[in-house]
Order: structure tokens, then sequence, then C-alpha cells
């Protein structure tokens, strides 16, 4: 695949300055490398600024709410302003409530808690495991799971046809990512969720992979919630975010019972208590809030921002062309997809390599290349079981995983990069790459506690 005149210009815009880009690791041939991370769709390493701004509060660092001293008025205000400022960041409309929690899988989890009772939900085999199982945990709440569309339009139409058949009066929410956390593909959110309202539906949107990479605006996509992660959005200060819509959080039972969610308590004459909530986002965020967690979301919201998200993504599908080219070029290499090569997507591929087990291959690329990559399901099973299909890896080889009863061992290598990667690392992924399928690996490798790791009691 060429790459575009408008990529080559983007190739100029430096990456985002961030933690770790100069670490040093050894390499089992001798000697050291610059750290290649490559795998930020698991985690992104923290912006500098993030970082900055976290180091200057930290000294002021207080309890928040109710709090008299002057740290804790401070951290009051700096919490209640990141709010604020991820709701910016989000295009929330008036109205719409922002939580703070632990992670994506802790917000959808928030609002499987909260869904009325009765209520199906709509999701896709396609999606995360966060946003595959929190539904069945309720036991008044139906779960009905789509086959894995091949474009775009089935997606919608797949699920206009669901949404049809479904009990007119039960209320309905569907579940959608927003890029493949396996392929990167970018799903087509707005004409989701036109589905899902035409039908009488609301829509939460998984933001994981695509806020770290796109603009996600709540009102224009027209989305009831939207749930994502601070760690992958380069804030991995232990914080992720539910926002919309308030009514189903408003009358839910409170997500954990405890301090901070509760307005009052009284003791009653019969010895019980009576409690009133929060109506709030307090009402889900009891406890001792993490308050440099959201302040880490927020100062990456804004720098994200004031970066310019048109940049970004320029200069982040320069990248992308880059790697689909060099991996173009090496045969035995199939890039896992399921809306077609043309698909957009973000900074996130995921390929097999034809007479190599991926752990094998992931564990040769960190070895001897210094490159981070993950190999695996990616907690995606269902998804990346529909894409390998009939790619099986043979289970004799090191780290080959082991399939459950009748299946087959899949697993497949995910290289994923971003704001702050530079040209250099994918070009090293790449040469690597074309390296170990011509020449094969220069160290002996063996399985230890499931993985492939080098022998360390072998000779180059």
């Amino acid at each position: 695949m060429p790459v575009s005149a408008a990529a080559t210009d983007a190739a100029v815009c430096a990456p985002l300055p961030v933690l770790g880009r100069d670490v040093l690791v050894p390499l089992v041939t001798g000697g050291e490398v610059e750290y290649a991370a490559l795998d930020i769709a698991a985690s992104a390493p923290a912006l500098q600024r993030v970082w900055d701004d976290v180091a200057a509060y930290a000294p002021y660092y207080g309890s928040v709410h109710r709090g008299a001293g002057y740290l804790s008025q401070l951290s009051t205000d700096l919490f209640e302003n990141s709010r604020a400022e991820v709701a910016r960041f989000l295009g929330a409309r008036e109205g719409d409530q922002v939580v703070f929690t632990r992670s994506t899988t802790d917000s959808l989890n928030l609002l499987a808690a909260a869904l009325p009772a009765r209520t199906r939900v709509f999701v896709f085999e396609t999606e995360h495991h966060a946003s595959l199982l929190p539904w069945e945990q309720r036991a008044d709440v139906e779960v009905t799971y789509l086959d894995a569309p091949r474009t775009p339009g089935q997606a919608v139409d797949t699920l206009e046809r669901a949404l049809a058949g479904r009990e007119p009066y039960a209320n309905a929410l569907v579940c959608v990512t927003g890029a493949s956390n396996v392929t990167g593909e970018l799903w087509p959110v707005r004409e989701l969720a036109a589905a899902a309202h035409a039908h009488g539906a609301r829509i939460v949107l998984d933001a994981a992979q695509l806020a770290p990479h796109h603009p996600v605006d709540i009102a224009e996509l027209d989305v009831d919630w939207v749930a994502f992660s601070g760690h992958k959005l380069y804030a991995p200060f232990g914080a992720g975010v539910l926002a919309g819509r308030a009514d189903w959080l408003q009358e839910a039972e409170p997500y954990l019972a405890g301090g901070g969610a509760s307005r009052t308590v009284a003791r009653r004459g019969d010895g019980g208590v009576d409690v009133e909530w929060h109506t709030t986002a307090a009402r889900h965020e009891a406890g001792s809030p993490n308050v440099i967690g959201a302040y880490a979301v927020a100062a990456a919201c804004k720098a994200l921002t004031e970066a310019g998200f048109e940049n970004l993504v320029a200069r982040e599908q320069h990248l992308v062309e880059r790697v689909r080219a060099g991996l173009a070029e090496v045969p035995e290499v199939t890039v896992l997809s399921l809306f077609g090569d043309d698909a957009p997507r973000v900074g996130v591929l995921s390929f097999v390599v034809r007479g190599w087990n991926s752990s094998h291959f992931a564990a040769a690329l960190s070895a001897e290349y210094g490159i981070g990559v993950r190999d695996g399901l990616f907690c995606a099973h269902p998804l990346v079981r529909t894409l390998l299909g009939a790619q099986s890896q043979a289970p004799g080889e090191c780290g080959a995983p082991e399939g459950a009863p009748g299946e087959k061992s899949l697993n497949a290598i995910r290289v994923s990069f971003g704001a702050g990667t530079p040209d250099e690392h994918v070009d090293r992924f790449v040469r690597a790459v074309k390296e170990l399928v011509r020449d094969g690996a220069r160290w002996s490798y063996r399985t230890e506690d499931g993985r492939c790791v080098p022998d360390t009691a072998a000779a180059a």
C-alpha cells in the first residue's frame, strides 16, 4: 500500500512526549536498545504533560468534599473541575453526568447494575469482554448476542433486525465498540445509534480504543453513554469514566454503598437505618475518590484537545499506512480484518504469521529486537476465533495455548501505537517482522507458565 502525500506530510509532526520514551532494555543477543512500546492498546504510557500536572498537584493532595482545610477545598475544586473538563472533552449534553470509575470494565459493570429490570441488551460477539460480559451478571436482564458483521452496513442491518423483533414494551440497550481492540477498525457508531433510537433502545459506546485516537462527541454521535479508561488515554493512574444520561443512574441503587454516595443516614425506631442517596454522580462514587486519577484523565483530555485531533489522526494514519505497507510485503503475514483491507482504523492491527506460533513470534520481537507487542486472544475470544477460523497453530510449538476441548489452538499478534509513537519504532517493527520470517529466530525459546520465553541456558 503506497503511503499518501497527506500521511507523508503528517510525518513531520512530532509525537507527543510520553514517559518511557528513552528506556533501554537488554537483548538476549547482547547489548541494549531503546524500548519500542507497541502495545499501547493494552495500556498507553503517561503523557509527559499528564505526569507533570500530577506531580505539580501531588504535594497539595487532600480529601475531597466536606473537608474544611485548604488542601481539601483545593482538591475538591480540582476534582470537580476535572469532571467538567472530561464533560467538555466528550461533548456532554446538558443534564449528562460524568461518573469517575476505575476503568472501562468498571464503567460498563456500573451501567449493567443500573439497568432497569427486564432490560434486553443487544451486543455483538465482536466486543471486548469488558462490554460483552457484564450484562450476564443480572438475572433480570436478557442478553442477545449478535453475529460478527462483515461490513459496517451489515452491522447496522443486523442490529435493525434484532431490535425489530424485540418486545416493544421492554427497555433495550445496545452496547458497541467505537474501534475494535483487535483489528482497530472503526465501527459505524452514529448509524447504530440512529437504529437503536428508531426502535426505542438506548446505546452505550465502549470508547476505550476510540477516545485515545479520535474525537468522541456524545451529542454528535447521539449515544446515551460513553465509557473509557484513563490508562488507555495516556493517564495510567487508575481512573475511568462513564458519562451520559442521568435518569437510569439516578434511579438505580448505588453501585457501592458507603460514604460519599449517601446524603443522610439516620437510625429508625426499629433499630435499622434510613438512607437518602445522592442523585448526582456522587451516588456511584462511594468511598474516597481517586482524585489524582480523575485529574490525570482530565489533564490527558486537555492535552489531546490542545494538540489537535486532526493532527493526531493524520500522523497516526501515516504510521498505520507505514505498518500495513511493510506487512503487505511479507506473504507469510495475514492481517486480520472484519470489514476489509480498506476499512478505516486506528493504530491497532492484529496478524498471524504462517509457520509461526504467535507467542513464539512475539517473544522473539521482544527478546531480540526490544519490541513490545501482545499475543493471544486480546480479551475478545469470540472475535479472534471468528477471524482466525481454520488458521490453527500447532500445539507443540513454543508457547502455543491449549485450546478448550474440541477447539483448535488459536492466538494472534497485535501491534498498536498512538500519539507518542516515533517513526523509528514502527520501522524497527516492520524490519524485525521481515527478518524473523526470512531468517528465523536467533535464539532458542521454551514454554514457561504457558508463555514462550527465551531459554537462558541456550547459546545463540
